[in-house]
């Protein structure tokens, strides 16, 4: 198994988290890797990390060269995984590298379940600046995508290798993995886990993320309901705007007929510019529909997933 951790600032955490994840994988008897992705650190951690793996062949640090972000950080990790199964914890020590073995142990038993994600049922946050913002972005983001979960945020997930294998990470969509991984065709469950609160080291989030999540969020329904399909998202909007364009245009040229004057009217403007949006947004949707099928045929990307039995 892959075992996924993105760093950044966490040289004070570092010694504890590499110890404590090989305690954990030692209890369950499964061989490991892993890979520990510096996500270009100030304080040393790069550093660090080169000097633990040297004398620990299971540890594969990686280090970019500058502060990509998590999700970048994290795809680094999944492009790199060799084992069957893959997990990701942040690098903190809130999550509990104890709670890996029962998230393996239940993928191995249940064949209907492809990921698992953690739930931090006692979170150990502070109450106004975390723990308010995660629930209300929770149940905005479980309502929005239909992918229900208790805690999108919780960064212990253990997965089978084939869902990762098909998602791709981009801009800060980390914190949408279960939704991209539902479109992938994972069956996902929810189980509770530990957390701990922070001793060492500062939190890299604040309330401001919660305005990203937002704006991410639109990106995330879009892709996984118009993904395929742009022109039904563009030219269905672009169609509520024209109608009414063409309604009131045609009324006015009743009115012209015979003999008014239209020319003067705010409502000429409003027909015309209600025409002209509506046309562009379905332009934009056929302009969306012929890049779909440049992405999909001239690179050989495929537009569906099958089951197959060597997935487990």
């Amino acid at each position: 198994m892959s075992i996924v951790v993105p760093l950044y600032n966490e040289v004070e955490n570092l010694p504890d988290l590499v110890g404590r994840i090989h305690d954990a994988m030692q209890t369950c008897g499964r061989s490991f890797e892993l890979i520990a992705i510096d996500d270009g650190s100030r304080d040393g951690s790069g550093e660090l990390l080169l000097r633990l793996a040297a004398d620990r062949p299971w540890l594969r640090p990686l280090v970019l060269v500058r502060n990509y972000g998590q999700s970048s950080a994290l795809q680094a990790g999944f492009d790199r995984v060799r084992g069957r199964y893959v997990v990701t914890l942040d690098g903190d020590l809130q999550n509990d590298p104890l709670d890996i073995p029962a998230m393996l142990d239940r993928l191995d038993r249940d064949d209907q379940v492809d990921m698992i994600s953690g739930w931090r049922q006692q979170r150990q946050d502070k109450a106004l600046s975390r723990r308010l913002p995660s629930v209300i972005a929770n149940w905005l983001i479980s309502r929005s995508t239909g992918v229900h979960l208790h805690d999108y945020g919780c960064a212990l997930k253990a997965y089978r290798r084939a869902i990762i294998d098909r998602i791709r990470l981009y801009g800060e969509l980390h914190r949408f993995i279960p939704s991209l991984a539902r479109d992938a065709g994972a069956r996902i469950a929810e189980v509770p886990v530990r957390h701990h609160a922070r001793t060492r080291g500062q939190s890299k989030y604040g309330i401001d993320r919660t305005f990203r999540v937002i704006l991410d969020l639109v990106l995330i329904v879009f892709f996984m309901r118009y993904r395929q399909r742009p022109l039904h998202a563009f030219g269905a909007l672009g169609l509520w705007l024209a109608t009414p364009g063409l309604g009131i245009l045609a009324w006015l040229g009743v009115l012209k007929l015979t003999g008014e004057s239209i020319g003067g009217r705010p409502l000429l403007i409003a027909g015309v510019m209600l025409l002209l949006m509506g046309v562009q947004l379905v332009v934009a949707g056929l302009v969306g529909e012929l890049l779909i099928r440049i992405y999909h045929e001239g690179r050989g990307r495929p537009q569906y997933h099958l089951r197959e039995p060597d997935d487990r």
